[in-house]
């Protein structure tokens, strides 16, 4: 295998591995489905252009990339003036069960839950909006957090339990309670 077969293997690998929690975090804290499709394309196109230079590990890479994407959607965002929080969680990537298949009462009461979690991350500071969904839907940890946002570990942890208490108090003024 070439150097260059070698370099598009590992890219390949952590494109698989990144791509899907990337469009995820980005859907869930303001992009439509196809604008987090197209940034994590773009995500991907720059890494490979920095491939050569790249530290190759999970870690480095995964940093890099929600980087990348938090860096590309600001652009994006300034330039369009706008900022748009998902209205609707496609299926297929809450990985609900096929809606024909539920009962109806069973959709209402989930499209009615929706509705009331993307209000209430609305709600949500920017800052704390951004650390629980790196964390919670990004999948990344608190050292990948901090060291992407430029902060203290500890910061890290104290916004994401702010935005968990928040989403609570939140979510039960709209009636809604959370178990755990």
């Amino acid at each position: 295998m070439s150097d260059m077969e070698g370099q598009r293997a590992k890219i390949e690998g952590h494109y698989r591995t990144i791509s899907p929690k990337l469009v995820n975090w980005l859907a869930a804290t303001g992009s439509s489905y196809a604008e987090a499709c197209d940034l994590v394309q773009e995500v991907f196109l720059r890494i490979w252009k920095m491939r050569d230079d790249l530290v190759d590990n999970d870690a480095s890479v995964s940093g890099l990339a929600f980087t990348i994407a938090r860096n590309l959607r600001k652009n994006l965002v300034r330039d369009n003036k706008r900022l748009s929080f998902v209205e609707e969680i496609r299926e297929e990537d809450a990985g609900a069960a096929d809606p024909a298949a539920l009962p109806s009462e069973t959709k209402e009461r989930r499209d009615e839950l929706r509705g009331k979690l993307t209000a209430a991350f609305a709600k949500l500071p920017p800052q704390l909006r951004e650390a629980y969904t790196l964390f919670q839907i990004g999948r990344q940890s608190i050292r990948e957090i901090a060291a992407g946002a430029g902060i203290s570990e500890n910061l890290v942890k104290v916004r994401i339990f702010r935005a968990k208490e928040k989403l609570r108090a939140i979510l039960a003024e709209s009636g809604v309670t959370l178990d755990a």
